[in-house]
């Protein structure tokens, strides 16, 4: 009776095999579903950022022809009313107001995260100008009128990052 007893509360090898596999196989169909879930948090945040970007720039120009319609500034010739660089939203720019002397746009510059900045570099984002065309990849200098991802990868729905 006793020798029963200790011989049902052990594990077969075969039950450790097939609770091993059964195992695999439900990681193995979990991992693409965690990746794919990943790299989508990333493109919304690619989104996100983009739009951030690119509303404060609309923003910046809307304040500099408000302020040239007020006549706080004086119209010069060839200045498109964008900042010169991203860095002039964060740093700000004189509306030629009273209070605040320089009205600022961001905080910081958002990454990108498909294309992170290295250590203590700003984040890297592919710079267009408004003398440039809608499909360049080189900036005129001039100023910046639209930002683009400097990735090269296909988001999941097939279109090129550096095209959103």
């Amino acid at each position: 009776m006793l020798k029963n007893l200790t011989m049902t509360r052990g594990v077969t090898l075969i039950e450790l095999v097939v609770t091993v596999t059964i195992l695999a196989i439900l990681a193995s169909a979990i991992l693409p579903l965690a990746e794919m879930s990943a790299r989508r948090t990333r493109e919304l945040e690619l989104r996100r950022n983009l739009r951030i970007i690119r509303t404060a720039i609309d923003d910046f120009n809307k304040r500099y022809e408000k302020s040239l319609t007020e006549k706080k500034l004086q119209d010069v010739t060839n200045k498109s009313g964008y900042p010169a660089t991203l860095q002039e939203l964060v740093e700000g720019y004189d509306f030629g107001e009273v209070t605040p002397p320089r009205r600022k746009f961001l905080r910081r510059i958002p990454a990108d995260p498909f294309n992170p900045p290295r250590g203590a570099e700003e984040p890297q984002w592919g710079l267009r100008s408004y003398n440039d065309k809608p499909d360049s990849t080189t900036w005129g200098g001039e100023d910046v009128y639209d930002v683009y991802s400097l990735s090269e990868g296909t988001a999941i729905d097939g279109t090129k990052y550096k095209d959103w």
